[in-house]
């Protein structure tokens, strides 16, 4: 159902199990955006898994505000958090090299394409545990903004199946999330 729904999906992951390996294989247009703290020594042998799953099944790869290790791993991307303040030089970068932001707010919008983020991840949409209610967008401001925002914009934050239907009123053909990919049904 989400591939017939959105061209473009980003997963976000820290780990991978054989579930997860399952589960991402059944999409066709998928990327991975690899969600690890790069001072943890434990968590960079689960980055390594990661790459190396990616890379055997072709999937695309992003890491995490890190522009040298992205170089290192030859990874298709990079992104950026809303916390990373860094602009990172087009004139460094192959052509097929993009850029991805996190944005929350009209002020992070604006800083994002000083950075030149190719896509803009926006969040987020519905209810998860790291955002308060207050703090979510629903559907009608997701839109809203969508409309005036004139940029790639991706949907993240509590997706889940119960609420994907609801995303596709607005103009956004690109979603991400982290825990949908346990039960992708």
């Amino acid at each position: 159902m989400l591939n017939k729904l959105f061209y473009k999906h980003y997963v976000f992951l820290d780990e991978i199990n054989d579930l997860i390996k399952t589960n991402l294989l059944k999409f066709k247009n998928i990327s991975i955006i690899i969600d690890i703290n790069q001072l943890d020594k434990k968590n960079s042998a689960n980055q390594n898994f990661i790459i190396d799953f990616a890379k055997k099944n072709k999937i695309p790869f992003f890491l995490k505000n890190n522009f040298q290790n992205c170089i290192k791993y030859k990874a298709n991307g990079i992104f950026i958090d809303s916390f990373n303040k860094k602009i990172i030089k087009p004139s460094l970068l192959k052509k097929e090299f993009k850029i991805i932001g996190s944005v929350h707010n009209q002020l992070e919008f604006e800083k994002k394409l000083h950075q030149s983020c190719d896509i803009l991840m926006l969040s987020p949409l519905f209810f998860n545990e790291k955002y308060s209610k207050n703090q979510i967008l629903n559907t009608h401001k997701f839109r809203h903004i969508s409309l005036n925002w004139n940029v790639n914009l991706c949907a993240l934050g509590g997706i889940n199946a119960n609420n994907l239907k609801k995303i596709t009123i607005s103009k956004v053909r690109i979603v991400a999330f982290k825990k949908f990919i346990l039960n992708p049904k």
